[in-house]
């Protein structure tokens, strides 16, 4: 038996998010079956982390398990031929140990959520990005995310249906940054809950537009409660960017 790792890039975009899901089609889905279309098995692929349905990645980390002699480039190229036209591809496939675990060995996770300011719709960007149409103020929303880096109790910015045994998280870096009219927001934290970094977004941008205070992102987060959050941002703008490993 040998554990392969892989980096993989998908569009969002016609997946109900990664993991296998009864009522569409899913990331770890295709993947498994053009695992099984080579190997005449289909096995599980693990994931550094589940995106939800709508969202990107440019450089998931996972890996499989196979009883079957193959070279990891030719794993590669056999499993990119066999993901079209699923908008998948598999970057990057090694040989890891036994040990390695994409989920348990991960010890950071980066997203990048994409915001186009501005009043003109969005053409081939559709759906890879959240168009905000009035003007925002990035240094406010930088200020407004300085209250949030640390470690602190995110319930309010945890979906009702999160599943994680604590609301308790380190974040490690919220960065607002804006080049023309693209204003990027990068998150980084060993692990995050479900919907956090929308949720986080979401309520930047309302200070950003200048509909809550500074002062009010940290009342959010005093708060402790979903009740409090202000605005949740819609999957499209979220990238799952990176996994950092012990051992990189």
């Amino acid at each position: 038996m040998t554990r392969f790792a892989f980096k993989i890039e998908y569009d969002g975009r016609p997946f109900m998010g990664w993991q296998r899901q009864a009522h569409g089609p899913s990331v770890q889905q295709a993947i498994e079956e053009a695992l099984g279309r080579i190997t005449g098995d289909i096995p599980v692929v693990h994931c550094a982390g589940r995106t939800d349905a709508g969202v990107h990645a440019l450089a998931m980390r996972a890996h499989v398990d196979l009883d079957y002699a193959i070279a990891p480039f030719r794993l590669m190229e056999a499993l990119n031929a066999h993901l079209r036209p699923d908008p998948v591809a598999i970057n990057a496939c090694e040989e890891v140990s036994e040990d390695w675990h994409a989920r348990f060995s991960c010890v950071g996770r980066r997203y990048e959520y994409r915001i186009v300011n501005r009043r003109a719709p969005l053409t081939w960007e559709s759906g890879l990005a959240w168009r905000v149409p009035q003007p925002l103020d990035e240094a406010r929303m930088q200020a407004a995310a300085n209250l949030l880096i640390g470690r602190h109790d995110f319930t309010t910015f945890r979906s009702s249906s999160c599943q994680a045994d604590s609301p308790i998280r380190t974040l490690d870096q919220l960065d607002v940054v804006r080049t023309g009219e693209r204003v990027y927001v990068h998150a980084a934290a060993r692990s995050f809950l479900h919907h956090q970094v929308r949720s986080m977004v979401g309520c930047l941008s309302l200070v950003g537009l200048g509909h809550w205070s500074v002062a009010d992102m940290g009342a959010a987060l005093e708060a402790r409660d979903r009740a409090a959050l202000g605005h949740n941002a819609c999957p499209d703008g979220l990238f799952f960017i990176g996994a950092n490993y012990p051992s990189d």
